[in-house]
């Protein structure tokens, strides 16, 4: 088998409040392999964003290291970038088309009349074409994150990185975009790894799925999904209900000893 994309190996994160030094995630491993719809699911609090922080070397470990192509991860590139759930994250004075062509022009991947030609490329691919001279304030919430999808792909990532981006949207919406950012791998087979709470959102959009424990983050088990829910004959129950049952099985125990007590 291929060597991993990407590796995070016993990886501890932390970071300071006011009053405390929280630990975000406790020795945690995966791989993530080229072309991969790689889906972290937790909790709230449960260090999944942290972690995608992490990789897009925003923060570094406390304990263990995470490689890209065999390298360690020092700080931020254009190698991993990152679409937010936030509506905010476009130049609110620039176009559709001078928010993506910004992003290659500042971090000196292109320049000049070929910029605009990748811009338009990814612009068209997201199917934004119509709206290319407009301005973020002109558009619905799911159009302003086709854009930011738009921006992070024209830079040709190693890794797409994107945190809960689409849990601002409405479920009609929200229900779209996934379909959308299906269609959109299915055309270019870039690599992402997306963090969600929601766990149909995993299974539609993950093949594989880490499925993470309460705070602090640690592993609990990994899943494959092809998009779909089906049932195992073993059980009898679909794989929605037995990722609910994995992350949650403690949760419930927890409260049945404290009802007994």
């Amino acid at each position: 088998m291929d060597a991993p994309l990407l590796s995070v190996r016993q990886v501890s994160l932390q970071y300071r409040t006011k009053e405390h030094l929280v630990t975000a995630t406790y020795r945690v491993s995966f791989d993530v392999r080229r072309c991969d719809r790689f889906v972290m699911l937790g909790p709230s609090g449960c260090g999944k964003s942290t972690l995608l922080k992490a990789v897009g070397g925003y923060m570094q470990p406390v304990e263990g290291a995470i490689t890209l192509n065999g390298r360690r991860i020092a700080g931020a590139g254009p190698d991993r970038m990152m679409v937010f759930q936030e509506f905010d994250q476009l130049l609110p004075w620039k176009t559709v088309k001078g928010n993506v062509v910004f992003a290659l022009t500042s971090s000196g991947k292109l320049q000049g009349r070929d910029a605009e030609e990748k811009a338009m490329h990814y612009i068209e691919k997201v199917r934004l074409a119509k709206f290319a001279d407009c301005y973020p304030h002109m558009l619905s919430g799911g159009m302003k994150q086709r854009v930011a999808i738009a921006r992070g792909m024209a830079m040709e990532p190693e890794v797409l990185l994107m945190d809960e981006p689409f849990a601002a949207l409405d479920a009609l919406t929200r229900r779209k975009m996934q379909d959308e950012l299906l269609q959109l791998w299915e055309e270019t087979r870039f690599t992402v790894m997306f963090v969600t709470h929601s766990i149909a959102e995993a299974v539609k959009i993950g093949n594989r799925i880490l499925l993470m424990s309460p705070h602090p983050g640690q592993v609990k088990a990994e899943m494959i999904s092809d998009g779909t829910d089906p049932m195992d004959p073993a059980t009898g129950l679909k794989l929605t209900e037995r990722i609910h049952h994995m992350l949650f099985a403690d949760q419930v125990e927890d409260e049945k000893e404290a009802l007994d007590a």
